[in-house]
């Protein structure tokens, strides 16, 4: 099995607290309190993109169903929109979500998805058909990317997997195992490495994670094989080392090396996020939140939270109040499922 795919070993959620029964208030200058579960939303199927609104709501994609939930704080979950054409398979389905940053006059949201031939990126308005934006990634049942998000600079990224061809991610005519760089209408953003290209970094097994410091610094989650998971400092043009090196090792042969590294069985790490100077990475078959001090784009020791609390742990993001949302992973067919599972989770800030 390429154990970062999943959980050889599927176990129930032990030892979950009591959850919540009223909206905590966020300081979005504080620090997410991990021990104040409050719960948004509950009984979703496969949970995986997640991305807010600019009245503090967000809307969740559900893998398999397709369907985009708009979820908040005290209000039941509302089905928003079915993205026509997902095709669910193993790893694949609706996957990735982003909102555009101009959204209150744009209205655009992004999403990344499985279809029936290719994964693709599309955008659309919530009472609009979908538009292609990127097609031609290839897919398989698992590898298959998925996550994107906006940088800073406004332009979007997409993380993308190998889809079980180690070879496209050195490829650099493959869409496969990069980080892709595009504008809002999905040309090739202007400054990336090659021009015309939306090749932003290659040398990726599956990126699963994306999220940027308060310097603008990009850091990337990616599942290994058998051996090391790894977050990665992600410059434009540099090499991962895919599938040469899995993990360290690869500085001296033209490859850039992860700044962490975990055994796969400790994370198999999907969403990222960073708040102050902590990097929260969601772990599923480690079923635990790893936080790691960050400090001028160096990484400090990292603590596992919420072991076994919660089970499979997918997505993470930060809120506009600064409390810090969880997405559980339990009803992916690797997990074992609660009554009210999967669920959405709400960490205040304090």
């Amino acid at each position: 099995m390429l154990t970062a795919c999943g959980d050889e070993n599927p176990t129930e959620p032990t030892g979950t607290p009591a959850v919540a029964s009223t909206v905590a208030p966020s300081n979005p200058a504080g620090r997410p309190d991990l021990d104040a579960a409050g719960e948004v939303a509950a009984d979703l199927g496969v949970p995986w993109g997640l991305a807010f609104l600019p009245d503090g709501s967000a809307l969740v994609s559900e893998r398999d169903s397709g369907r985009v939930l708009r979820i908040g704080a005290g209000r039941a979950p509302e089905q928003v929109y079915q993205v026509p054409g997902v095709t669910a398979r193993g790893e694949g389905g609706l996957l990735g979500l982003a909102v555009a940053p101009d959204y209150a006059e744009s209205r655009y949201v992004f999403a990344y998805f499985t279809a029936e031939t290719d994964n693709r990126i599309v955008r659309f308005r919530l009472d609009g058909p979908p538009e292609v934006l990127v097609a031609g990634i290839a897919k398989a049942g698992n590898h298959n990317g998925g996550r994107i998000a906006f940088g800073p600079d406004g332009m979007l990224y997409a993380g993308t997997g190998d889809a079980g061809e180690s070879g496209r991610s050195q490829d650099p005519a493959s869409l496969n195992g990069k980080i892709l760089r595009l504008t809002p209408e999905g040309r090739a953003a202007a400054g990336n490495p090659s021009p015309g290209s939306p090749v932003y970094s290659l040398g990726h097994r599956n990126v699963q994670g994306l999220a940027w410091d308060r310097a603008g610094r990009l850091f990337a989650a990616e599942f290994g094989q058998n051996r090391f998971d790894e977050v990665n400092l992600i410059e434009p043009g540099r090499n991962y080392g895919w599938p040469d090196v899995e993990g360290t090792g690869g500085g001296g042969r033209g490859f850039t090396d992860p700044l962490l590294t975990w055994t796969t069985a400790e994370a198999s790490p999907s969403g990222i996020a960073i708040t102050g100077d902590t990097l929260y990475v969601a772990a599923l078959r480690g079923r635990r939140l790893w936080t790691v001090p960050l400090e001028d784009g160096r990484v400090g020791a990292p603590r596992a939270e919420l072991r076994d609390r919660y089970g499979r742990l997918r997505t993470v993001e930060v809120a506009p109040d600064g409390a810090l949302w969880l997405t559980t992973s339990n009803t992916d067919g690797r997990g074992g499922p609660r009554g009210d599972d999967d669920r959405v989770l709400r960490f205040p800030a304090r």
